[in-house]
């Protein structure tokens, strides 16, 4: 009898003008090292040093890009073919996590839509299990996942009836047309009539939940809200509601929801998102106990029904898929602005350097959209799957490393054994389970045990998903990538410039945490089963905090040497390395762009973006990872916001539609806030305005000989100049007001430092 055919396949790219390309750079680089060196040897200078410096870290880093890239991969699932390898009775159970943090920045309206979308997945219900996380600890957030549940019980039978493929309510009723219903369907009077239904339902839940958000109306904490009553957001017990319950284990009813709000007090390290993801993870293993797990941010929606079932074949494929510990569908945005101005969307990104990554061990964890295994995540490694933890069942032992709930022990010794058709949502009602749910959302029900440290979501960084995800791979876990034609998720991509900075802040000074500490990719190579290929790649996602300091470095010596009447580039034939570097480089990438279809002013705005990130952004994030090494101060925690959706999908609502109109006046451009950030961007310019200004006035020094060459020349001053170009944004907001203006306290600071650069440059020319 021949085999059944697999579940999914992993097709390697051969991109062979690309590989050539990055060569080409690559060789152009040590070139320019080995010029570098000879000129040193010769003639000591500091700023030639320095540039060497920099421009060997340079090298460094494409040569992990070009690693990252080598072996890009693609993964084609068939989930046709999954019921001819099981049964539905047989299919996995899974746990649905949604994790929210403040209803201000992360609006209940949001949160309600993605969890709609979750419990509308075309996937057995009764296999569904929906964990809601409220790290705000806010009564708005429960009334909008009650009033979310009531309206569910219409919506989803609507959406399996239709097969709906955008099953978050907000998303399908802001467009016209559903590309999984037929035409001649959508014109039917039945549609019409029952979409019509719906939307005035939606509608209205929509407005009861943002009247009580604005606290347009009173709020009375009473019933089942009378919990929240006189509690603060950083100081309160553990709060746990089951919402909905299918208790008959019924295929087509609804999942359960439950709302989980861990205890918190001030005092008390609660660990930022991997604490909450940790008390997810008891609480699901209490209450329904899946072998698998998925978790998403509160503004990731579903965007193809029957992701579940793709995602199945990966890690229920009897060839590969039990090495598989986590599944990965990257981040993709419904509300993208045109040509992307501020680099949020990361399209290239993920053709060529996440692609790469998938060729390798595996994609890194990004913190949402993926599936785990739950035995992966409770420390297990690949080659005990089949036969369980065996020498570790002991219940004393389980204690000790787990926490003190009997009950949840239990659930995870059967975990532990690995059996991924157990699905106990048909034997145990969650409801059941409060009491002891409480109990492992403590805050010192993790104290002397793993959680945070060997298992579980780690703790040490903000940037939680990173040192996860290598502490599994290093275990010998691969990991895939799931991109089905039809996108799986997709969420709202940072509107705004302030935004942006936030999060890619936040972003580099939890990767140079993870840098630096124990759980960095160089460790998990030499002493773990990491990859050697695949811990180099993830040397390209944890430095970038570092690497914003060569650049700034490097963008500092250009009006250093303007200054002075120095120099850091050649004047000679040796400036034609830089200049064909500068060239090729430039125009690979476009050519990079253009082939995925990607227009010449996404292009821009990307290479823009990713300069200013780097220098502000980033450096400042870096800083502020210093400062916790060095035990300081600890970084503080700041959430993106996320826009509100309702605010495109409303009609007949003026005050909705003039937040519209101003949304749209402000869309692409940039706004200033007084920020550190803000000043570290400012700075650069106004020290490149200003040796630019210093040169063309002419009140530079006499020149020395330098390297058999006089003075500074048209290197550094082409330098400075492009620099200006790319912060043309920040030289606009110099002569604007508002908020498109730099605000009168940034340029102070700026100017303070810039006077300081420049005092402190001519210091050095005649202190020499």
């Amino acid at each position: 009898m021949a085999a059944p055919p697999p579940l999914y396949e992993k097709i390697w790219v051969k991109r062979t003008f690309q590989k050539v390309m990055d060569t080409l750079i690559l060789l152009l680089l040590l070139l320019l090292l080995t010029y570098r060196f000879f000129s040193l040897l010769k003639t000591f200078t500091v700023p030639w040093f320095l540039a060497f410096l920099c421009e060997s870290w340079f090298t460094f880093t494409w040569i992990v890009i070009l690693n990252t890239k080598w072996s890009p991969a693609i993964t084609i699932t068939h989930p046709h073919r999954l019921l001819q390898h099981y049964q539905e009775s047989e299919l996995p159970a899974v746990d649905l996590f949604v994790t929210t943090a403040d209803p201000v920045l992360e609006p209940p309206i949001i949160t309600a839509n993605t969890v709609l979308s979750l419990l509308a997945l075309d996937y057995p219900s009764n296999k569904l299990a929906c964990y809601v996380s409220d790290d705000g600890c806010s009564p708005f957030t429960l009334y909008a996942l009650v009033e979310a549940s009531n309206f569910a019980r219409l919506w989803v039978p609507f959406c399996r009836k239709y097969n709906i493929q955008l099953r978050a309510p907000f998303r399908f009723f802001s467009t016209t047309t559903d590309s999984n219903i037929s035409s001649s369907e959508q014109d039917s009077h039945e549609f019409k009539q029952e979409r019509s239904k719906m939307k005035d339902m939606y509608d209205n839940l929509s407005r009861k939940i943002e009247d009580v958000t604005a606290k347009a109306i009173p709020f009375p904490l009473d019933g089942e809200y009378a919990v929240f009553f006189n509690t603060e957001r950083r100081n309160h017990p553990s709060i746990v509601k089951v919402i909905l319950e299918n208790k008959e284990g019924v295929c087509e009813g609804l999942p359960h929801l439950i709302y989980v709000s861990r205890e918190k007090r001030p005092h008390h390290p609660h660990e930022y998102k991997a604490g909450a993801m940790n008390v997810l993870t008891r609480v699901s293993g209490l209450m329904s106990n899946a072998p698998f797990m998925l978790n998403v941010d509160c503004d990731m929606v579903v965007n193809n029904p029957k992701i579940v079932q793709h995602a199945m074949c990966i890690l229920m494929d009897s060839y590969k898929g039990k090495e598989v510990a986590y599944v990965q569908c990257f981040q993709q945005f419904y509300d993208g602005i045109k040509d992307d101005p501020f680099g949020n969307q990361w399209v290239s990104a993920f053709q060529y350097i996440i692609r790469g990554m998938a060729g390798l061990q595996g994609p890194f964890y990004g913190g949402t959209n993926t599936f785990h295994r739950r035995s992966a995540m409770y420390g297990l490694y690949p080659h005990e799957v089949e036969t369980g933890r065996k020498e570790k069942l002991a219940e004393s032992v389980l204690i000790k490393q787990f926490g003190s709930s009997n009950q949840f022990v239990k659930s995870v010794a059967t975990a532990l054994e690995g059996n991924n058709s157990y699905s106990p949502n048909n034997d145990r009602s969650p409801s059941n389970f409060i009491k002891e749910a409480i109990k492992v959302s403590d805050c010192e029900y993790e104290h002397d045990t793993i959680w945070g440290n060997q298992m579980g979501w780690l703790y040490g960084s903000i940037s939680e998903d990173v040192p996860t995800g290598i502490n599994i791979l290093k275990k010998g876990w691969r990991a895939e990538s799931c991109t089905p034609e039809l996108t799986a998720f997709t969420g709202c991509a940072p509107g705004g410039l302030l935004s942006t900075i936030v999060q890619q802040k936040r972003w580099a000074s939890g990767l140079t945490v993870v840098f630096f500490g124990k759980h960095s990719p160089l460790l998990g190579s030499l002493f773990g089963n990491l990859q050697f290929r695949t811990g180099l790649s993830y040397c390209w996602l944890t430095n970038w905090g570092l690497r914003s300091v060569y650049h700034v470095c490097y963008a500092a010596l250009p009006p250093y040497c303007l200054i002075t009447n120095t120099n850091f580039l050649p004047k000679s034939e040796g400036l034609m390395i830089h200049v064909a570097l500068f060239v090729i480089y430039y125009l690979y990438t476009i050519i990079e762009y253009v082939s995925i279809g990607l227009s010449l002013r996404q292009w821009w705005n990307n290479q823009r973006m990713s300069i200013i990130t780097t220098m502000t952004a980033w450096f400042i994030g870096f800083l502020s990872a210093m400062v916790k090494l060095l035990g300081i101060s600890d970084t503080v925690f700041e959430i993106t916001r996320k826009e509100h959706p309702t605010n495109k999908s409303s009609d007949g609502n003026t005050n909705n539609k003039i937040e519209e109109e101003e949304e749209d006046d402000d869309a692409g451009r940039f706004t200033f806030e007084d920020s550190a950030v803000f000043v570290t961007g400012t700075t650069i310019l106004m020290v490149q305005v200003t040796a630019l200004l210093i040169k063309f006035l002419g009140l530079q020094p006499p020149a020395e000989e330098d390297h058999g060459e006089s003075g500074c020349g048209g290197g550094e001053l082409m330098c400075s100049m492009v620099l200006v170009v790319f912060f043309w944004p920040y030289l606009k907001g110099l002569f604007q007001r508002g908020k498109y203006g730099i605000p009168f306290s940034t340029l102070c600071k700026s100017a303070l430092v810039s006077f300081a650069f420049v005092q402190f440059s001519r210091y050095t020319i005649n202190a020499a």
